[in-house]
């Protein structure tokens, strides 16, 4: 779309910068009034020649745009036949950032370098001040605080008996325990933070961020971007690594949950009524009287026009159906490993999945290469506009079906994934398995049961997460 082609446009003024030819904005009095005036909210819109006309370095030109479109300012620059604000800008603007990162390289490439370097030969940092459970030894490495790692474990304690972030946040503030920054409130983001960081259980994950903009300085979280440095039992672990991991699959499980997860107990959006399929839940009965008791039944008993006949059960009642069907599949534990292993090696296989993400990647990269090319080249000599509108329109849906279809396989391969950790820790829950089980075990319960159905008192039963199903009668 050309300029003539937006309406409702009124010419506010014209600024000069005559006879400068500055490399930067900064004795350029006419541009800087310009910005200065449209950041005001006096201009919707500029006008100008060319991007190079726009500003004499990229630099400039980027943190320029970036600013204006933060104020939704858009930009029209008339030979590219380019708007700034819409979704062709947006690529225009990704093309100029790879040339700023160029232009900016020789300011930051040595701390760069140093840093990138420091993280591939394993060495990290830590903000000791605010990182709960660490402190700094004396030969630079992680020493566990004895006194603070108790609150870590007491978090994923909490969180594997079913308590939220944000519930375990309040009672850690109930209890007087200080948060990682020494306040008296604690806050469910913090909470989260340390059921999800891989420090705890001894290992490094670096270079988690980067700078992803030269100009602003922006950190950036790292999603493959830049290399990554993995380091197994970098220090002393404060929970054990399969506990670890047991919180992760639990996080994932609950942020799965079609309706939102109720933080009562381990019990919450485990178990499922045969008639409606909905969860059961926690209820109190006689919750002021010595008779008080925690029961649990279908969440949408009274809600239906059709009452669920379905029982409400007791938590004890609950235990003990699970510890027969733990000792149920104990003398068949050898085949449910050995069955898990196939499906594992069926369902979770990525290499084809990883094949095509790199073949989009390299599309990806290639095209926008040839974006910046024709670019380069229309900037440079006069050209038929309609043709080098055509070329671009076409690079730009090449782009975009490369990104998209990246996006499903990353999609996909991150599910297969989960499926394969999720199968692993269901492995290792059967493999601790010896002889018998005697006693209700949190930790077997998160890493083997997908979910139990109850159909009557005496007839639930346990669906566990290799697909097998154990009916326990009363």
């Amino acid at each position: 779309m050309g300029f003539n082609e937006k309406s409702n446009c009124i010419k506010d003024s014209v600024y000069i910068d005559e006879g400068i030819s500055a490399t930067n904005t900064k004795k350029r009095d006419g541009f800087n009034q310009m910005i200065e005036d449209a950041l005001a909210g006096k201009i919707d819109l500029i006008i100008t020649k060319s991007v190079s006309r726009f500003a004499r370095n990229t630099v400039d030109s980027l943190t320029t745009v970036r600013k204006l479109k933060e104020k939704g300012i858009e930009v029209y620059f008339e030979k590219e036949n380019i708007y700034t604000l819409d979704s062709k800008g947006e690529l225009l603007i990704t093309i100029m950032s790879s040339l700023a990162q160029e232009e900016s390289r020789s300011i930051s490439e040595n701390t760069t370098w140093g840093k990138r370097k420091q993280f591939a030969d394993g060495k990290g940092s830590l903000a000791y001040s605010t990182f709960l459970g660490y402190e700094k030894g004396e030969d630079g490495s992680l020493q566990v605080n004895p006194e603070q790692a108790e609150t870590v474990k007491l978090i994923y304690q909490l969180f594997l008996q079913g308590l939220s972030p944000y519930a375990i946040g309040k009672k850690l503030t109930g209890l007087g325990i200080k948060s990682p920054a020494g306040k008296d409130t604690w806050h469910q983001s913090s909470v989260k933070s340390i059921l999800t960081n891989e420090k705890y259980k001894g290992d490094a994950l670096l270079q988690k961020q980067y700078t992803a903009d030269f100009l602003t300085k922006k950190r950036k979280k790292n999603q493959g971007e830049i290399p990554q440095y993995y380091v197994e039992g970098n220090h002393e672990a404060i929970i054990p690594p399969e506990t670890w991991e047991l919180v992760q699959e639990e996080m994932e499980r609950r942020k799965s949950m079609d309706t939102r997860y109720s933080s009562a107990s381990i019990f919450s959006s485990k178990i499922k009524c045969s008639e409606c399929g909905n969860w059961y839940g926690s209820k109190v009965w006689h919750s002021k009287d010595k008779y008080r008791r925690v029961i649990f039944q279908c969440n949408h008993k009274f809600k239906n026009d059709k009452k669920c006949q379905t029982p409400h059960i007791t938590e004890d009642e609950i235990k003990e159906a699970f510890v027969k069907a733990v000792n149920a599949v104990i003398p068949e534990k050898d085949e449910l490993i050995a069955n898990t292993k196939v499906m594992m090696r069926t369902l979770c296989d990525t290499t084809e999945l990883e094949v095509e993400q790199s073949r989009l990647l390299t599309e990806m990269k290639t095209v926008a290469e040839m974006v910046k090319r024709i670019v380069a080249e229309n900037k440079a000599a006069a050209t038929d506009q309609g043709e080098y509108q055509r070329r671009r329109n076409e690079l730009v849906a090449r782009y975009e079906a490369a990104r998209d279809g990246y996006e499903k396989a990353s999609g996909e391969i991150s599910d297969r994934q989960g499926k394969r950790k999720t199968y692993m820790r269901f492995i290792g829950g059967l493999q601790k398995l010896d002889g018998f089980c005697g006693k209700f075990d949190e930790e077997l319960w998160t890493a083997l049961l997908d979910y139990a159905t109850v159909y009557a008192r005496d007839d639930i039963r346990f669906t566990f997460k290799a697909g097998n199903e154990v009916k326990v009668d009363g």
